[in-house]
């Protein structure tokens, strides 16, 4: 009898030694079956008041999470893969992390930020990268489009998507190969229509107000995340206010002679010095875009991802997290940005040296941040207008779909002062 319960005692001991205290998403590229999806674990786990923590550079910057029922079932139905550790295991890893000597930190994330994405009526989630792989991913998200922006309601989020939107009224410079194709006309004719619904006589006006009101937003402490054409064409109308820069075209009178004189580059988020593309039928913006200008082969279409102090340079260490450096190269209406037109304060996290390129950049503005990411979608290397949507069951581990998450993320891992 007494053997029995000392076998009963250790089999005790042994359970409650062995019993885990935390779950790992391992995020790096052979031990993770779904990155992509391992965020949005990451993200529920945040929004059911959870505790979880970013491991920058452990591992492909791993999730660590308490150990729950509710997250392990989660994680087995959404394919996410994970690894069950003990209090001491957990601690080692914590304690490998701190040391001086490792390029790598703890990143504490606290609640999970309310997401909305800019984009028009009646847009599919195939046609932007960043709602496509929020909705694959599971993270909830709230469309806003001129209507919400221009009524404040931008003060409910966190973190903003600009959609592939072009703010400085020229329809996207769609004009040359597209000016007769029902879907411009129709697009031309409800955006002229919703200018005047909400007070403005052009298309330009009301997207320059809209522009503004989102500067305003990242300026207040709002983090603000843009794709291709959204990019350069935010930084262009916040430059020209005041300027027409349209052609009769696009808004039905002349544009203001000698208009690039006029430009302000002392408004824009991240770039200066840029020439604008004056030419209506030119699907450029300005000189900004790479997309012309760029003589990489297709084979050698990569960019890397840039090296941070994780210790020191947090934030840009996180927009990093990856389990691969090299990114393979996608197009788009703003490809990448030539290196010589952006601001000496914004930081290149990504760049192509062989063409002389940035394709992902981020600043600070007033109390919020930004992130520019050239190209549309970075599993479709060049996407056309009516091209199949982007699956990305098929691409569950994709690194260029990667960053985009580390920015969904990052604004988890900021200390917020209470609203009053």
């Amino acid at each position: 009898m007494m053997f029995k319960k000392s076998v009963y005692i250790l089999l005790f001991l042994i359970s409650f030694a062995a019993k885990a205290s935390f779950i790992l998403l391992p995020m790096d590229e052979t031990s993770q079956q779904n990155h992509l999806k391992a965020y949005g674990i990451t993200y529920w786990a945040l929004d059911k008041q959870y505790k979880a923590s970013w491991l920058l550079n452990y591992r492909g910057g791993s999730f660590l999470l308490p150990d729950a029922p509710e997250i392990r079932k989660e994680c087995q139905i959404r394919g996410v893969s994970f690894e069950v550790l003990s209090d001491g295991e957990a601690n080692q890893i914590l304690e490998e992390i701190s040391s001086p000597s490792q390029n790598m930190e703890t990143v504490v994330l606290e609640k999970a930020p309310k997401v909305a994405v800019y984009s028009p009526p009646g847009k599919q989630p195939w046609d932007d990268a960043v709602t496509l792989v929020l909705t694959y991913a599971e993270i909830p998200f709230v469309t806003v489009y001129d209507e919400e922006v221009l009524g404040d309601q931008l003060l409910l989020y966190d973190w903003l998507h600009l959609h592939h939107e072009d703010f400085t009224g020229q329809y996207g410079k769609f004009f040359g190969a597209y000016r007769n194709a029902p879907w411009y006309i129709d697009q031309k004719k409800d955006a002229e229509a919703l200018a005047q619904k909400l007070g403005y006589s052009k298309v330009s006006q009301e997207k320059l107000a809209v522009a503004k009101k989102i500067r305003d937003f990242v300026i207040g402490g709002g983090f603000m995340f843009a794709m291709c054409s959204a990019t350069d064409s935010f930084d262009i109308a916040l430059s020209a206010e005041g300027v027409d820069i349209c052609e009769p075209m696009f808004d039905g009178d002349e544009s203001d002679g000698n208009y690039q004189s006029k430009i302000d580059y002392n408004k824009t988020f991240a770039f200066k010095d840029f020439i604008l593309e004056r030419r209506p039928e030119k699907y450029e913006f300005s000189n900004i875009d790479m997309t012309e200008k760029r003589v990489v082969p297709f084979e050698k279409d990569y960019f890397t991802l840039m090296e941070f102090s994780a210790k020191w340079d947090v934030i840009p260490s996180m927009l990093c997290q990856d389990h691969t450096q090299l990114i393979k190269g996608f197009m788009g209406q703003s490809t990448a940005f030539d290196r010589d037109l952006i601001k000496s304060n914004v930081l290149i996290l990504g760049e192509n040296q062989l063409n002389g390129e940035a394709r992902y950049i981020h600043g600070q503005k007033g109390k919020g941040f930004f992130t520019f990411y050239g190209g549309h979608d970075p599993e479709d290397f060049q996407h056309r207008v009516g091209d199949e949507p982007t699956v990305l069951d098929l691409h569950p581990n994709s690194p260029g779909f990667r960053l985009i998450l580390n920015n969904v993320l990052f604004p988890a891992a900021r200390k917020k002062k209470m609203k009053t």
